[in-house]
């Protein structure tokens, strides 16, 4: 395998300009550089095109660096080639006008000579266009293998944020119809244009050098020639740059439509898709008969431009025969040599026009690897081998781009140990705070700590290890179902495996199977349900042993059983015990309710609250911080890094064992949240209620209304 190529340039910043505290680079935007913004456009200014154009080349040239000592071998090969090919029609003058007359007076040696030296010639061609071709299907191969492998490399290395907004249908038309666009051009294409170039180039030093008035007349030929091929090339632009944007926006639209057939079937909108596939299939094929009606125009051109200087040629070298001035065997060798000068303009023509498309998909793809991750490795990690589980989130402020910010500035600190949970409206700010967590964004203000650590100071392999997510969607890859357990580490045994799906009630299910642990779940997990899928993630969870663990709305889709056993799993997982019934539960966190005089304070201190609520609010409240957001939690005594062991969280849960993990869980099904130690409640970005779930209910808050319609919805 040849080395990997170096990405081209700098890179665009999809999330805006951020003011971080960690020590890891953060990438900005190059002056006049664009990665995928604006791809879709057509029309291009002259400074934007430019800009396009080199950033293209760049590209190609990283890829042709890697294999230059192949292309240099290449190269030669075609230059030997041509100058014998070229020498064909300068042999035959010398076997018509030197060697017949010698033949004619006894002396065969030149004819000999002549013959000898045109077959050799042929011969050596041959060989070295065989040689060429070959090595250029090899040279074309291995860059297309780089370049498929760097993309391929590079948008899984690209930041959550990337993909949210750049469809997968989009990276699926620059990994194939982009790259077969490359292709073509590469496979055929650029031997074919340097073996005609350099034909073209001998021949006319042959032809100046049997008859330079002819090689005037051949050269003047290239004004019109020039004329044509600008006048293809501005056109042409355009209309594959036109192409390109339907082509992707075509796999776009069927890619959307097959990923969501359910939906598709469900609301009957074959014919709708249909109508707007066909819709843009029929753009598509205007923009291709745009292309080709161009290619239409400047091939022929080309050649009536090269007919009518042969023709011109062979008039004037004509007159000069019948007065003396040239002779015979010179005069059938500049037309010869003349005509196979632009013999070669029909195969550059076609080679101009691959050109042309290739490089319209060329700029997609350097594009695609123009873009840089927001959330970036450091440069120096801070090794963190065993993580407690302290998450820590210092005057964290957020927003999505340069777009309004989501989490205003706020402080929390989660104690190693502890499980929280979060609660709130749809779209309050609970999944940016756990992506947070997760380092799939970088906040745009402060810091979020693991064990003192910023997140930027990890390496990914630490990270990952450390806090793993699991999100609504489960999603299972091809293969076992061992496999997709075994996901967050490889190399553990059967034995893990199975206890891992124990745990979460998932083996009876997964050894009813048809094949057991062994069983294909098919594309995206199809051959097991959704709720099987949800387990399936769990037993990853479990599985991968993380210091800290992230729930996003991951029992949404299991039954009241499924959930029960997850939790039950749960508990245990994060060190604490068993749950009984939503509704025995419920009923006892009220029945414990607050047990001192109103305060409400767990023991050790008064509970952590947030100001910034209504004036109105008759809950009683805790001091807030200046910024009038939560403070965090009280802090463990020596030796108490786990959750605290506070009246009204966990049943039982007193206190936590040294090898309990730190939790957050997203839920709107408040059963989930029975099990957590502590509640956050998000509204707005904002964290307007902290506390044990018995301490929230007692307050007739948020919380408490939320969970009023949680048991009612029970009824």
């Amino acid at each position: 395998m040849s080395q990997r190529p170096t990405r081209p340039g700098g890179g665009v910043r999809r999330n805006g300009d951020r003011k971080n505290s960690g020590s890891s680079p953060q990438p900005t935007r190059p002056q006049g550089e664009r990665g995928t913004r604006g791809e879709d456009a057509v029309d291009l200014t002259w400074e934007a095109s430019r800009t396009v154009r080199r950033r293209s080349l760049t590209l190609l040239g990283n890829l042709l660096r890697p294999v230059r000592a192949r292309l240099w071998a290449t190269l030669a090969m075609v230059v030997v080639s041509q100058a014998t090919r070229a020498a064909g029609p300068a042999i035959i003058a010398f076997g018509i006008d030197r060697a017949l007359p010698a033949f004619a007076s006894g002396d065969p040696a030149l004819t000999w000579l002549a013959g000898g030296g045109y077959l050799a010639a042929a011969l050596i061609t041959a060989l070295l266009t065989a040689g060429y071709v070959t090595s250029t299907a090899k040279l074309s191969q291995a860059m297309l293998l780089d370049l498929r492998v760097w993309v391929f490399r590079h948008t899984q290395r690209l930041s959550l944020d990337f993909h949210e907004t750049y469809t997968s249908g989009r990276i699926i038309s620059r990994q194939t119809s982009d790259l077969e666009a490359l292709r073509e051009l590469l496979d055929s294409g650029v031997s074919s244009l340097a073996s005609g170039l350099l034909f073209m180039a001998f021949t006319a030093i042959t032809v100046f050098a049997l008859d330079w008035p002819s090689g005037l007349i051949m050269l003047a030929a290239a004004v019109p020639m020039t004329l044509i091929a600008r006048w293809y090339q501005i056109r042409s632009q355009r209309a594959f740059r036109a192409s390109r944007v339907v082509s992707a926006r075509l796999i776009v639209h069927f890619v959307e439509t097959m990923t969501g057939i359910r939906a598709v079937k469900a609301f009957r909108k074959e014919r709708a898709n249909s109508a707007a596939y066909g819709k843009l299939a029929d753009d598509y094929a205007v923009a291709t008969y745009r292309s080709v009606m161009l290619n239409g125009v400047f091939q022929p051109g080309l050649v009536l431009t090269g007919n009518v200087t042969v023709a011109v040629i062979l008039l004037v070298a004509s007159f000069r025969v019948l007065e003396g001035n040239l002779a015979v065997g010179v005069l059938l060798a500049v037309v010869l040599s003349t005509k196979r000068f632009f013999s070669p303009l029909e195969t550059i023509a076609m080679f101009y026009n691959s050109f042309q498309s290739a490089q319209a998909a060329l700029e997609k793809v350097s594009g695609l690897l123009e873009e840089v991750p927001t959330v970036q490795p450091p440069r120096n990690p801070v090794p963190l081998p065993a993580a407690r589980g302290e998450v820590t989130f210092e005057s964290v402020a957020f927003s999505y781009g340069s777009g309004p910010e989501v989490l205003p500035e706020f402080t929390l600190r989660i104690p190693a140990g502890q499980t929280v949970a979060l609660v709130g409206a749809t779209g309050a700010g609970k999944s940016t705070l756990a992506k947070l967590v997760a380092r799939f964004y970088d906040p745009s203000a402060g810091a979020v700590r693991l064990d003192g650590v910023d997140l930027r100071e990890l390496s990914t392999a630490d990270l990952r290890r450390a806090i793993v997510m699991v999100t609504q969607e489960a999603f299972l890859f091809s293969g076992s179902v061992a496999d997709n357990i075994a996901l967050g580490r490889p190399d553990a045994s059967r034995a893990e495996i199975q206890a891992a799906a124990r745990s979460v009630g998932a083996h009876e299910f997964i050894s009813a199977l048809p094949d057991g642990y062994d069983t294909d779940v098919t594309k995206r997990g199809g051959r097991v349900s959704a709720g099987q899928r949800q387990l399936i993630s769990f037993a990853r969870a479990v599985l991968a042993a993380p210091a800290v663990l992230i729930l996003d709305e991951a029992t949404s889709s299991l039954d009241i059983p499924s959930e029960r056993l997850v939790q039950t799993g749960l508990a245990r997982l994060l060190g604490g015990t068993a749950v009984g019934s939503a509704r025995d539960t419920a009923g006892d966190t009220h029945a414990r309710g607050r047990a001192d005089d109103g305060g409400g304070a767990p023991q050790g201190g008064p509970p952590p609250r947030v100001a910034g609520r209504d004036e109105q609010d008759s809950r009683p409240s805790a001091p807030a911080d200046h910024r009038g957001v939560a403070a965090s939690a009280p802090r463990p005594t020596d030796g108490q890094e786990a959750r605290p062991g506070v009246q009204g969280g966990r049943p039982g849960a007193q206190s936590t064992s040294s090898d309990a993990r730190t939790a957050i869980i997203i839920a709107h099904r408040l059963s989930t949240v029975e099990i957590a130690d502590r509640v956050l409640v998000v509204d707005g970005g904002r964290i307007v209620e902290d506390g044990t779930p018995a301490e929230l209910l007692a307050g007739g808050g948020r919380f408490a209304a939320l969970h009023g319609a949680w048991r009612d919805s029970l009824v």
